[in-house]
């Protein structure tokens, strides 16, 4: 052989070599070219269509991918990608969303898939494929499972109808760091907490076996569907009956494999052009030392200030929620200071012992928009920007986030090409002291026009609703997730730009009402409730209250600050009252509200602002003059309000 043909052979030879260890990472599944990923340590892979749609949808296999792979096929056929994720032994647990989470990020980010999956789950892989639909309905086209687990009572733990598997329960256990009786209690399953997914429409569909003694319909898809169609989801179960059944008729053949994969076609393409949330937020200068306090020291507190909307459940409790489980082993605080109704000037004067007064806090939400409305346009900043220096002057390490929400004279300005001076009142303070801002009335006013949401169906009065608290939380996570590229090995504390008003009200806290010097038409009631049959509101009724029903009873308020005012409950019975700030010419002010036929609504007053940093007196009287819609002359008094360090 001579020194050539040797030479010919060791390159070829050389070259199988190569090939094999090219298709190590890049091989053929069914004549389609087959990508592998490694996740987070865990194995994955993507199956590439030789001609991509537009847009580049995909399908999301959750569990078990060799096992009727008709569909993918299909799919493949008609230009989807086809993705899997190996975390299996992990039951959907909170720590495989996190690996879920990374892997969707790198098909959606570098790889360039549509932002909207669809996802195909078997058995065991319902409880992966319904445990990230639902923290991210807005991420999901269609869910097509077949013989799904949908509540872990039934399998793996034997507790219903199904006999389970106690070696998989026991594992089960052991990954969700749960006691039996934890994991009896258990209330995330599939069939669980659906009205996020609901709200969005995402189509369901199941194939079942009628005698499925592993994961019995009756104690799994049946009750998922009957609850996801309660909450308006459409939903669909197609029982299997021809062919053989096997594993106690847990597996079947899949009778129509183009039918299954018309229906993820047809809920997945063409897409939906959605407008991306990074659109809505600005990181100024990020959230350094909260990732610090979460990352490093594993302790953070994490306050929430703001009105009804931050004290309805919603957004607040999925920020807390996805903030425990992407990083778990941080010992979170977490503070609830949402007062319906409430805006920023009572935020200014409840700061103190609402939110700082209960521990250190970390990370700071503050939303007051909606509230701000019929605020004065400069109250509206000296208050933003006392919280804000308030705040940092408590823990110059604290990080602040302002979020302003939406409401419908929001959205009735921006059709008329205006911007609503709360919002620009917000991003002025969040521009000045360089804070994370969310603009999330901006966000809904666009994804209403470009029909991702409508207001009627998606909010109650001026509350977001299942759909509207989805598209808060993710937005706000955008922004968290954003942040986190920052550098946080070391805290820096904030150095306090100059001020904007020189009357900000940094100060502020409640002063008490038995400092008044009262003559005989007042009294305190120590644990006030109304007997008139009128709605209350908490921090407004069973507490100490200052009252007069009594025309021309006066009081007399010494106080040390630079600014005063009252927090008050004004029910049917609300009167006027006359005030004065050092003996100058008394003002009337009306306390009956739109709200006080029906409820005892908790207001905020400022009576005096912009005073000097010293001693004052305020003096209040009853007028005889009342609102012709009131019934009464009352003046109850929760707190006074002082601007004083």
């Amino acid at each position: 052989m001579t020194k050539f043909k040797v030479l010919i052979i060791f390159i070829l030879f050389a070259g199988s070599i190569l090939r094999v260890y090219a298709q190590d990472k890049n091989t053929l599944w069914n004549g389609f070219e087959k990508v592998k990923l490694t996740i987070a340590g865990h194995d994955a892979y993507f199956v590439k269509p030789a001609h991509p749609l537009p847009g580049n949808p995909w399908v999301w296999r959750t569990s078990f991918p060799d096992w009727h792979t008709e569909i993918d096929k299909v799919l493949l056929d008609k230009g989807f990608y086809v993705a899997f994720l190996n975390v299996d032994n992990q039951y959907g647990s909170p720590d495989a969303m996190q690996v879920y989470d990374k892997f969707y990020a790198q098909l959606t980010g570098k790889q360039g898939f549509a932002a909207k999956a669809a996802f195909e789950a078997v058995s065991r892989g319902g409880l992966y494929a319904y445990a990230w639909a639902k923290r991210n309905p807005d991420k999901v086209t269609c869910i097509y499972a077949e013989t799904p687990v949908c509540d872990i009572k039934s399998w793996p733990g034997g507790k219903l109808k199904s006999p389970g598997d106690t070696a998989e329960w026991s594992h089960f256990k052991q990954v969700y760091r749960f006691t039996e009786q934890q994991a009896r209690d258990y209330n995330d399953n599939p069939i669980d907490n659906l009205e996020g997914l609901a709200s969005f429409r995402v189509p369901v569909l199941h194939t079942i076996g009628l005698d499925d003694k592993l994961a019995p319909p009756q104690e799994n898809t049946y009750i998922l569907a009957q609850r996801y169609l309660a909450l308006g989801g459409p939903v669909s179960i197609h029982p299997i009956t021809q062919g053989p059944m096997e594993l106690q008729g847990h597996h079947f053949t899949v009778d129509r494999p183009e039918y299954y994969a018309d229906f993820i076609y047809n809920n997945s393409y063409p897409i939906q052009k959605i407008l991306p949330y990074t659109n809505y937020i600005k990181t100024a200068g990020g959230l350094n030392n909260f990732y610090y306090a979460v990352t490093v020291k594993k302790k953070a507190t994490v306050s929430f200030l703001g009105g009804s909307i931050t004290f309805n459940p919603g957004w607040r409790d999925k920020v807390c929620k996805y903030l425990k489980e992407t990083y778990p082993e941080t010992d979170f605080h977490f503070i609830a200071a949402g007062i319906p109704s409430l805006g920023s000037l009572p935020h200014a004067f409840r700061l103190q012992r609402d939110v700082l007064d209960s521990g250190k806090t970390d990370l700071l939400f503050v939303e007051a928009a909606v509230n701000d409305r019929g605020t004065d346009s400069t109250t509206q900043v000296r208050s933003l920007e006392g919280i804000v220096r308030h705040a940092k002057l408590n823990n110059p390490m604290m990080d602040v986030i302002f979020m302003a929400f939406v409401d419908p004279q929001k959205i009735e300005n921006y059709a008329k090409g205006k911007v609503s001076p709360e919002l620009l009142n917000h991003q002025l303070v969040a521009t000045h002291y360089n804070l994370p801002y969310v603009n999330l009335a901006l966000e809904v006013n666009d994804k209403i026009k470009n029909k991702e949401l409508t207001w009627d169906d998606d909010f109650k009065d001026i509350h977001p609703w299942y759909h509207g608290q989805e598209i808060y939380f993710e937005t706000i996570k955008a922004l968290l997730q954003a942040t986190t590229a920052d550098s946080y090995k070391t805290p820096f504390k904030t150095s306090l730009p100059k001020p904007i008003d020189p009357a900000r009200l940094e100060n502020g806290k409640y002063y008490d009402i038995t400092k008044a010097k009262l003559d005989k038409g007042w009294s305190i009631d120590e644990n006030w409730n109304p007997k008139d049959g009128l709605s209350t509101r908490p921090g407004f009724v069973d507490v100490p209250i200052l009252s007069s029903t009594t025309p021309g009873a006066e009081l007399t308020l010494p106080f040390k600050g630079t600014a005063v005012g009252i927090a008050v409950v004004a029910g049917k019975d609300a009167g006027i009252i006359s005030y004065s700030v050092d003996n100058g010419q008394y003002k009337d002010l009306d306390l009956f509200t739109e709200f006080s036929s029906w409820l005892h609504l908790g207001v905020y007053h400022l009576l005096g602002s912009g005073l000097s940093d010293g001693n004052h007196t305020l003096k209040i009287k009853i007028s005889d003059n009342k609102n012709s819609g009131s019934k009464g002359n009352a003046c109850r008094i929760v707190h006074f309000l002082v601007n004083s360090k």
